[in-house]
């Protein structure tokens, strides 16, 4: 047995697995942290291009995609702790686009066949990803999620997202899918949050994060675009052609999506930033909000964020979706419960223990910590998830880390 709790073997097993999948020529390069207790290990194995190229490094920063969102929540529980938002205040003062909203008839029904808001949207609809409006991969073609794709609600997709106020008019334009508070749903509500922080602030979003956040954690490479000087430093993201395996790049580093400050900070997929931030970041919520002696967020605050928020009903709809897109997700994961920006282990369906949370990013990146076994896992890589092969790293990485344990 080691002293940091894991075994030597198992520590071994860790590398020869991301070694494996560098290997088979799917994943170019991985850059991975990941500590139980105060011991920090990390991996860097093979190249910022497919094609070779400079190699990965532990300062390599990588677009966090998904990942962004369990960070980006931490703004609106600074705002919590300070009293400047409540739970259960109508959004509608900061966010006058989304008062009298209307509520689709049937999901996939005409826009104009609708019914009232049985009440207003509130602070923990948004917080919780049940404000009535998301990305749902089941009802893809419908008038709805159409209307969703053209105006641009959306991050990577062709039409791209415009400032926050435009996108907010573009918002109040579309009808709810489901009743305030009744359905969670993914991904618009994360983007929501930031749009929030900004208007209850007056301050940008990412000013926010980076005052509030990013600087009291010493996250110094996190944000929605990387300054030019820092560029070499991100490798290109590729989306592997789905039927041939062929690597294309999706967004390259010097002319991409993050060489320049976006006109959207989206807290929903935007950032950028590295294993050592994003550690640090897991360590405090880990530490009840902690770092260095410093305090970043109340104990309460990091356990409404890292606990389930779901009803038992929502909890129902949440748990079909996953089990019924195995196929679109690349058998990624069940995990059961959502809490604020975050997804968390309510049954155990896989090595990770009851209680573990964080979530995955669709550009190849996994960002978890375990409470039970004070385990803290960060790993990026520059793949995209339209082919497998970033989706099974992932899973082997955590079956790898936790079969390693050794305490």
């Amino acid at each position: 047995m080691s002293n940091s709790g894991f075994s030597k073997a198992g520590l071994h097993r860790v590398h020869d697995v991301l070694a494996r999948h560098v290997d088979s020529g799917k994943i170019p390069g991985v850059v991975a942290l990941f500590s139980k207790g105060d011991e920090a290990h990390v991996e860097t194995i093979g190249t910022m291009r497919h094609d070779g190229g400079a190699p990965m490094r532990r300062d390599t920063i990588f677009r966090m995609a998904s990942t962004s969102k369990p960070v980006s929540i931490a703004a609106a529980m600074v705002l919590l702790d300070e009293c400047r938002l409540r739970l259960d205040d109508p959004v509608e003062r900061w966010l006058p686009e989304l008062a009298d909203r209307q509520v689709l008839k049937r999901l996939d029904g005409p826009l104009d066949e609708t019914v009232p808001a049985r009440r207003p949207i509130t602070v923990r609809d948004v917080l919780t990803s049940t404000f009535g409006l998301g990305m749902d991969m089941t009802v893809i073609g419908t008038p709805i999620m159409n209307a969703v794709f053209e105006q641009g609600i959306t991050p990577n997709l062709p039409t791209p997202m415009p400032e926050q106020d435009e996108w907010m008019r573009r918002l109040g334009t579309l009808p709810l899918m489901h009743q305030p508070g009744e359905r969670w749903q993914y991904q618009i509500s994360s983007d929501l949050v930031g749009v929030l922080v900004s208007r209850v602030t007056g301050q940008s979003f990412e000013s926010f994060l980076r005052e509030r956040i990013f600087e009291p954690l010493g996250m110094k490479d996190t944000g929605f675009h990387v300054p030019g000087d820092q560029l070499d430093r991100l490798p290109p993201l590729y989306a592997p052609d789905p039927v041939t395996g062929e690597f294309q790049v999706w967004d390259e580093a010097a002319t991409g999506r993050h060489s320049t400050p976006p006109a959207f900070q989206g807290g929903g997929g935007g950032l950028n930033s590295t294993v050592d931030d994003y550690h640090a970041y897991f360590r405090m919520l880990l530490n009840h909000g902690m770092h260095e002696g410093e305090r970043i967020l109340s104990r309460p605050a990091v356990e409404l964020m890292t606990t389930n928020r779901l009803s038992p009903e929502q909890h129902a709809a949440r748990h079909k979706l996953a089990v019924d897109n195995v196929h679109v997700s690349h058998g990624q994961g069940q995990h059961g419960g959502w809490g604020f920006g975050m997804a968390v282990r309510t049954y155990r369906g896989d090595y990770a223990p009851v209680g573990q949370f964080g979530w995955d990013g669709g550009s190849g990146a996994s960002t978890y910590a375990d409470p039970v076994n004070r385990l803290t896992g960060i790993l990026l890589t520059q793949v995209g998830a339209s082919v497998p092969d970033p989706v099974h790293l992932m899973l082997d990485f955590w079956t790898a880390l936790y079969q390693a344990i050794d305490d």
